[in-house]
């Protein structure tokens, strides 16, 4: 009897920061000889979520091809769209171009991450823009670009990716009547010096703030707020992120959120053959605390992830990665920013930093989070061998 030993096969599903950040390490961990990595995603090119809103308003972003990115790594891309997971047949079914087919593996990744959360407001789904994804935001972009001077634009949700689109447009369409609906104060989540330094921005740029103004229904020509309505050729919604829905569909154990409940190595607690990172995670941070979804987030699960899995196939030990913040960074337009420091749970503290070197500062983040991407291990591979009782293992006649 001759032993085969084959190839263990790990696929990715989702190529955001975190999917392709797990790919890309993971190739970098094993030997591709040992096992075949794939990578699952929609489009072929690396999309900048953080720089959404820039595309939004009509910049145009640098093109990242994944077939560049990942050259002479081993990850192989497969184009299609996930539409079911099969955890106990360990099957993923990829819908491309030529129709659903099943794609089989040992080990699966499961980084479909987030789109925007209508909140269930009446109207949002048929009269609201997101920027949550690459589609969302040339569908606004071209929106906005069909708008007349003076055309009022309501933004709703005061958090970080609202002052980051409200600020970006009004710098970019100082013609426009830019105004951004809040549930609470302006600036609420920043410290005393953060939220005056977003106040200045704000009266500069013309931005009028709405504050202590829930929406509770999005019309083609107005959003409703519990302090009155509000006049908006366009409404742009940004209350947060909601997961992809296939792991509610699946076997695997998941929250009231639909997030995959996972341990320490962010290995699925319900089917260890599985790990979840970045949005599609229910990951605990300081003080028992759950990770926020966003890229800061994310990526360090991505590598937790990787190093785990890498250390399960080559008999290493495992490896912790401390989940933890340090900052926000906020753009506000190209030539504002701030950064705000925070605790280890997230909590703003009172420094910051703000004007035109934290924009500087943003600038690095993004163009770092980007190459990070490309290159997660910091360009030193440390390549081992998958032993034998790890990988599947066949026996067949000589």
């Amino acid at each position: 009897m001759q032993q085969n030993i084959q190839q263990h096969r790990v696929v990715v599903i989702g190529a955001g920061y975190t999917g392709a950040s797990a790919a890309g390490r993971l190739a970098r961990r094993l030997r591709s000889e040992d096992v075949s990595i794939t990578l699952v995603n929609a489009e072929p090119d690396f999309v900048e979520r953080v720089r959404l809103h820039q595309l939004a308003v009509g910049q145009d972003l640098r093109p990242r091809p994944f077939d560049e990115m990942f050259a002479g790594t081993g990850v192989e891309l497969r184009l299609g769209r996930v539409t079911a997971v099969d955890v106990d047949r360990r099957t993923v079914t990829v819908t491309g171009s030529d129709g659903p087919s099943d794609l089989e593996y040992d080990t699966l990744v499961y980084a479909l991450g987030s789109a925007w959360n209508t909140q269930d407001v009446p109207g949002t789904t048929e009269h609201a823009h997101e920027i949550a994804g690459r589609t969302g935001a040339m569908r606004l972009r071209e929106r906005l670009a069909a708008l007349a001077p003076g055309a009022p634009v309501v933004v709703v949700g005061g958090g970080l990716t609202g002052v980051e689109a409200a600020t970006e447009l009004a710098e970019t369409r100082p013609d426009l009547d830019v105004s951004l609906a809040a549930r609470g104060a302006l600036g609420d989540w920043l410290s005393p010096k953060g939220a005056g330094h977003l106040r200045k921005v704000f009266t500069k740029l013309r931005i009028t703030a709405h504050e202590h103004a829930d929406v509770t229904a999005v019309h083609a020509d107005r959003v409703t707020t519990t302090e009155g309505d509000i006049p908006a050729a366009v409404t742009i919604w940004t209350t947060g992120f909601a997961v992809h829905p296939i792991a509610r569909a699946t076997a695997l154990e998941t929250a009231d959120s639909g997030q995959i409940v996972v341990d320490s190595t962010m290995r699925s607690t319900s089917h260890p053959d599985v790990y979840a990172i970045g949005d599609a995670a229910l990951v605990a941070g300081p003080g028992g605390k759950p990770l926020r979804m966003s890229c800061a987030s994310g990526v360090p699960t991505a590598w937790q992830a990787a190093d785990a899995i890498a250390a399960r196939l080559t008999g290493a030990g495992l490896p912790t990665i401390s989940a933890r913040y340090f900052n926000q960074c906020v753009s506000l337009g190209r030539k504002e920013g701030l950064i705000q420091y925070v605790t280890a749970d997230d909590r703003a503290v009172s420094a910051a930093l703000t004007g035109r070197v934290a924009a500087l500062y943003k600038e690095l983040v993004c163009k770092g989070a980007a190459w990070g991407v490309a290159n997660p291990t910091m360009g030193l591979p440390t390549r081992r061998r998958v032993t034998a009782d790890r990988t599947r293992a066949t026996a067949t006649a000589p």
